[in-house]
């Protein structure tokens, strides 16, 4: 039961909403660091070391080589503290950013923040969704159905299509 609760996504062609958040060593990344020098990939995902999250998150760190070549930096967002970050990215040899949304703001600013099912339960969560942002900080792709098995290479491929 996706959705009673769903804000809408930010829309396409517009400013993506700012955020300023604590990475993995607690230093803070924000979203303007980046305007005008690369594209940003902020992705949302439930819960660091579980394995639909880790299977993306690996997937995005054996193609950052291509990403970079892409002129693009990827961020990822959760609700998990700074420290199980450091867990997550030392486990897995991550190579990109991961930031910590524990109050889930900007979660909520993005849309992804709703009323999910899981094992007949329901509970508030993230809905794993990606946004692709340009160097001008527009918002010009969302990612919201995908395998996270695939996820980096339906992420290269929308980075040619709309980016080159």
């Amino acid at each position: 039961m996706i959705g009673k609760y769903l804000m809408a996504h930010p829309k396409i062609g517009n400013k993506a909403p700012a955020f300023s958040l604590k990475n993995q060593n607690g230093e803070k990344v924000s979203l303007k660091d980046f305007a005008g020098k690369k594209n940003v990939v902020v992705y949302f995902y439930p819960k660091a070391l579980t394995p639909g999250c880790t299977t993306q998150a690996c997937g995005i760190r054996d193609t950052q080589q291509e990403l970079a070549d892409r002129d693009t930096v990827v961020l990822g967002l959760s609700p998990d503290p700074v420290d199980k970050l450091g867990k997550f990215i030392d486990k897995h040899e991550l190579n990109f950013d991961l930031l910590s949304d524990e109050d889930h703001a900007i979660a909520d600013k993005y849309g992804v923040w709703a009323l999910k099912k899981f094992m007949g339960k329901e509970f508030m969560g993230i809905v794993r969704t990606t946004f692709i942002i340009d160097k001008e900080s527009r918002l010009v792709g969302i990612m919201d159905k995908f395998k996270t098995k695939t996820h980096h290479e339906d992420l290269i491929e929308f980075l040619d299509e709309n980016l080159s």
